[in-house]
């Protein structure tokens, strides 16, 4: 009977966990719904045969390939959209031999070589031919064509995203046919590059999402995740080039902990301000960030400017500091991925197994509470910091020491300003922070691909993202829009306190 009891217990706190874990990430996964929706919605609208469509002004007609969307229209999607919408002053276009004819429709010809009426121009349309043409869509045409247009562009745009991030399945599937037949690997490893690609673009959101997440849930907004990023970077960099005839066993390790020292001590700066002298950690850490481009700035033009070259960029690090690749070229997926998950586990279990951790989110949670119980609110926010900024300088290491390997001003295209939205996505929790990095890095990584086969503007990516932490942030849209009901005992994102604390 005890046996049943437990058991019963047991499905109860696994069913309630679960029920926990489907309201924490609903939100999230319905506003990345929407965000793509709505960015789907940018592209229709800025589709230029969409807009096309919906121009009162006439089509030319030209042959493929030599189509601008803005203006001209092919011989078949003419033909398949013409019908009978021939009007009194276009110009068709017949065949004559080998010689095209232009003809002007009218009401009353005039000249039978160089005019035809109306009547016949639409019994002859499927004569139509690529030339002058001058074709306007009719009203009962006009909806369904740009509602097509509109489907093939969001989809073209949207397969283009999903080529550029995952890859393409039927090359994927031809290249393992092949490497069994042949033996010949790189064909395979060449379809997985762009999945490749998308975890080498999240490995440095996953450093970088912590780091503001393990802020976020000891109270602290640190916005200067990405100057610790550069200095993190710029000391793992002088300790991977300067440093020679190491082994790589003891090299990489101590380039990579170079990188974090470097990062938890400019994190530890604004932490220190924040604790002594009530000094708010927002305005600190985006100074922090003025000081360390300056300083790396200098830094390239001066004492770590690489010997001889013209640009301001270090000296090549050692390959004994190299993070190892994980497969062959052209693959560059390298040993950051483990770096990464070490991390990720790290956190979650220092916030959620150790009195550090407990404390740490008791300031976060109230630091009133927090100092009553006899807790030090003052290094708690002193040891998050400088935490954070070492997970942050983690991520300029793992740029430098497996991809790089060198540093180069504007080495980082955003990822500590990412970040802040990383956190928000992945609601403070390390395993949401994963996810929210692996969605940033697919979106980037395929945003070019997006660009280069759908000519859509790589923007539209920026703008999606924009789109998914504005939903984030607000909640209630989102339950608006899809009728959820509010629990009252649902887990809440960490938030900085306010201005005054």
């Amino acid at each position: 009977m005890a046996d049943v009891k437990t058991n019963a217990k047991t499905e109860k706190n696994g069913n309630g966990f679960w029920r926990r874990a489907g309201r924490a990430i609903i939100i999230p996964i319905l506003a990345v719904v929407v965000g793509l929706a709505l960015g789907g919605v940018m592209v229709a609208i800025s589709d230029p045969v969409v807009l096309r469509g919906l121009s009162p002004n006439p089509w030319r007609v030209v042959p493929e390939g030599e189509i601008d969307p803005a203006t001209d229209i092919s011989l078949e999607t003419a033909l398949k959209f013409h019908g009978n919408d021939l009007n009194l002053g276009d110009y068709v276009v017949f065949t004559r031999g080998k010689s095209l004819v232009f003809r002007e429709v009218v009401s009353e010809i005039q000249d039978k070589d160089t005019q035809i009426d109306l009547e016949r121009a639409r019994r002859r349309a499927p004569d139509l031919l690529s030339g002058n043409a001058a074709i306007v869509l009719s009203f009962s045409d006009r909806p369904f064509f740009v509602v097509q247009a509109a489907g093939r562009a969001v989809w073209e745009a949207y397969r283009a995203l999903f080529i550029g991030s995952i890859g393409d399945p039927q090359r994927i599937v031809d290249g393992w046919r092949t490497a069994q037949e042949t033996g010949d690997w790189l064909t395979f490893r060449e379809s997985l590059r762009p999945i490749t690609e998308s975890l080498v673009t999240s490995i440095p959101y996953i450093f970088a999402g912590l780091s503001v997440a393990l802020g976020f849930q000891a109270g602290l907004f640190n916005i200067g995740a990405e100057g610790q990023i550069a200095i993190g970077a710029a000391l793992s960099t002088y300790i991977g080039y300067s440093f020679t005839g190491l082994p790589a066993v003891l090299h990489l390790p101590l380039a990579i902990l170079g990188g974090m020292v470097g990062g938890a001590i400019w994190g530890i700066i604004p932490g220190w301000l924040k604790a002594k002298t009530g000094a708010h950690e927002v305005i600190n850490t985006i100074m922090m960030n003025y000081i360390a481009f300056r300083l790396m700035s200098w830094l390239l033009r001066g004492p770590m400017q690489r010997p001889g070259a013209g640009k301001p960029v270090s000296p090549v690090v050692a390959e004994s500091a190299f993070l190892p690749q994980l497969f062959g070229a052209p693959l560059r997926l390298h040993a950051g991925l483990f770096l990464a998950a070490i991390a990720v586990v790290f956190v979650w279990w220092l916030l959620y197994k150790t009195t550090i951790g407990f404390e740490l989110r008791t300031v976060g949670a109230n630091p009133n509470a927090a100092k009553y119980s006899g807790m030090s609110v003052a290094r708690n926010i002193i040891i998050a910091m400088g935490i954070s900024g070492g997970l942050a300088g983690l991520a300029g290491a793992n740029e430098v020491l497996g991809l790089n390997h060198f540093l180069a001003e504007g080495f980082s295209p955003g990822y500590g300003f990412d970040s802040i939205a990383l956190a928000l996505l992945g609601r403070s929790h390390p395993v949401g922070v994963v996810l929210a990095a692996i969605l940033f890095g697919t979106l980037r990584s395929g945003a070019t691909s997006m660009q280069s086969l759908a000519q859509v503007p790589i923007d539209i990516i920026t703008t999606i993202q924009a789109l998914v932490i504005v939903f984030i942030a607000a909640p209630e849209i989102i339950r608006w829009l899809f009728r959820l009901k509010t629990v009252g005992d649902e887990e809440k994102t960490v938030f900085t306190r306010g201005w005054g604390s």
